[in-house]
């Protein structure tokens, strides 16, 4: 098999071969068809501490075909098209060939183009994660309550806004901080937008007579922390996917009965959950959601094809922290 990999945390894309291995137990091997870019590459490369001799291949949001099954495999089969984010602890998607966990796949849309599927599983899974297990909000007990979604134009928020909208019928509130990122987030489904560079406690109490029941931080946890405690209604809960830098005193939120809690979407495969097929069916749900036009896809830009200079571009938007959406590589042919 053909990759990119890094050498070393300031290394450029290198392109290599090794042997392709061969799936045993849970695993799928896949061929992918197209990758997506995420901030999560950049901080895995970024942690290299030594020069490696074996490059390290990273990359965690591809789409492509099922080409061969391990001996435990029940879900899938060969030919199948699947999606998925993979696992942070195993060679990532920046490759022609890879071995994924059935588990944490997904059978693909069958709507959408390699690139727009692409786009979905990392983002897709974190924000299903953070509004549904972590904030454990459910249409039947949540609907018509209010979440702020703090950093709503980016990847995980573009979804995010969505999947609040749709499967639990949120009044959905969010942060933007340019005109043009505005506008996403209302295209994405958001109800009302105010600037994360700005007063968010003011913003928001100009905007809505109640407090918000749940916040998702999406951006800069230590600077948004004292806004979010002080906006949480009584018995809310805050969740982060932003990890925090300093430390922060919990008993701000203790008069409101409130709670704080993190989503990492690496943690069921990281630590072999006994629910890590959850990541499997809330695939399959976001695939027949966006199959059924009521999610659309992320994707905002297709960089070009897998090459170094592409791998370095996308980088280099991703680093400027103004995307919007998600950047996809497509086709893959190393």
């Amino acid at each position: 098999m053909k990759a990119y990999g890094f050498s070393s945390s300031n290394s450029q894309p290198i392109l290599f071969e090794q042997p392709t291995a061969q799936p045993i137990g849970h695993d799928l091997l896949i061929e992918i068809e197209a990758i997506a870019i995420n901030p999560v590459d950049m901080k895995v490369k970024a942690g290299i501490s030594n020069t490696l001799q074996t490059p390290k291949i990273i990359g965690w949001d591809a789409c492509g075909t099922v080409t061969a099954i391990g001996d435990k495999v029940v879900l899938f089969k060969v030919g199948d098209n699947v999606f998925y984010a993979g696992d942070v602890t195993r060679p990532g998607c920046y490759a022609d060939h890879q071995l994924v966990d059935e588990r944490i796949v997904g059978l693909a849309p069958k709507s959408l183009s390699a690139a727009e599927i692409a786009a979905m599983p990392l983002t897709s899974i974190t924000a299903w994660e953070a509004l549904f297990s972590r904030l454990k909000i459910t249409r039947e007990h949540d609907a018509g309550k209010t979440i702020l979604i703090i950093g709503g134009a980016g990847g995980v928020g573009s979804i995010a806004i969505q999947l609040a909208k749709v499967i639990a019928d949120l009044n959905v509130i969010t942060t933007a901080s340019r005109s043009e990122s505005e506008k996403w987030c209302l295209k994405m489904g958001a109800d009302q937008v105010i600037n994360h560079h700005g007063d968010l406690v003011h913003q928001y109490h100009a905007l809505a007579q109640h407090d918000p029941d749940y916040i998702l931080c999406l951006n800069d946890t230590d600077r948004h922390f004292a806004a979010m405690a002080a906006l949480i209604a009584p018995q809310g809960m805050i969740c982060s996917i932003v990890g925090s830098q300093e430390k922060h005193d919990l008993d701000c939120l203790k008069s409101k009965s409130a709670g704080f809690v993190w989503e990492f979407m690496f943690t069921r495969p990281m630590f072999n959950t006994h629910d890590m097929i959850a990541q499997h069916h809330l695939l399959n749900q976001v695939a027949q959601l966006l199959d059924e036009g009521k999610l659309v896809s992320t994707l905002t830009q297709i960089i070009g094809p897998m090459t170094a200079d592409n791998i370095n571009t996308a980088h280099q938007k991703i680093q400027t922290g103004t995307t919007m959406g998600k950047l996809a590589l497509a086709p893959i042919s190393v």
